[in-house]
């Protein structure tokens, strides 16, 4: 996902207690890395999964810094979702390409397996989800490359074998422009309810034509707001700002949705 921003709940007291406690194992550090594989994700962004040897692992849903360094010295960075969790030392990133960016076209397009980055992570206590047993519903709304973080935490809840209710929505241009398909055909195989809303081209076959997403559309695919569920919403600012008015409307507690946008140059 190219350059979130994550952005954490309304209240401080919220932020405060969502923290990583002190004297947690997974403390943000500068990591080496290197380019394990490369993969194209849709004609627009590519799979890029870095072996980072001292890597402490990471929760569902965190994310990390990513630095260049040119010849020069010169020096960009940037920070992506990660796409997988747990304690292994492989890190799968997913990166759509920004025209006119600094950072984003050289990862979708340049570079190669075996060349040597930086990472500074893992980075977020706010937009996490972690398997306690609890069966409250757990809603993932997602926007574009905002599937990332969101695909960690749908795989971690199904190689939890959790059991609470969980549902993902998922607003895309085209059927070509879906990232993780296998990995969201494994989530939907484990329980998960997906459901995707194509703006501009339906697959062959849809019983819903293409457009945007909607109010109703939005309320026909989350859970009800009695529920109480927990609602993880990650795509561009425009996009997360409507669903969080929209989930207002229908009667959401939106103080209790956990939100990241995009934001800055890529």
């Amino acid at each position: 996902m190219s350059g979130p921003v994550p952005s954490g709940p309304v209240g401080l007291e919220a932020r405060i207690a969502a923290a990583p406690r002190p004297g947690a194992r997974r403390r943000p550090a500068w990591h080496d890395a290197t380019v394990a594989s490369v993969a194209p994700e849709t004609p627009n962004a590519r799979r890029i999964v870095l072996d980072v040897p001292t890597w402490p692992g990471n929760e569902p849903g965190q994310h990390l810094d990513l630095r260049l360094t040119a010849e020069d010295g010169y020096q960009a960075s940037r920070s992506y979702s990660i796409a997988s969790s747990g304690d292994g030392t492989r890190v799968t990133l997913a990166v759509d390409r920004v025209e006119d960016g600094e950072v984003s076209p050289f990862l979708v397009d340049a570079v190669e397996v075996g060349d040597a980055l930086e990472v500074h992570g893992p980075l977020g206590g706010w937009f996490v989800w972690r398997p306690d047993g609890s069966d409250r519903p757990v809603q993932l709304i997602a926007g574009g490359s905002g599937i990332v973080p969101l695909v960690a935490i749908a795989g971690a809840h199904a190689d939890a074998g959790d059991a609470a209710p969980f549902r993902l929505l998922y607003a895309v241009r085209t059927p070509d422009d879906v990232f993780f398909r296998p990995e969201l055909d494994r989530a939907a195989s484990a329980g998960v309810e997906v459901t995707h809303v194509y703006s501009r081209r339906a697959p062959a076959g849809a019983t819903v034509p293409a457009g945007r997403l909607t109010r109703v559309a939005l309320a026909a695919a989350v859970f009800p707001p009695e529920v109480g569920a927990l609602v993880y919403v990650c795509g561009s600012t425009p996009f997360v700002e409507q669903v969080l008015r929209w989930l207002g409307e229908l009667g959401h507690d939106t103080t209790d949705v956990r939100a990241e946008r995009f934001g800055g140059a890529s």
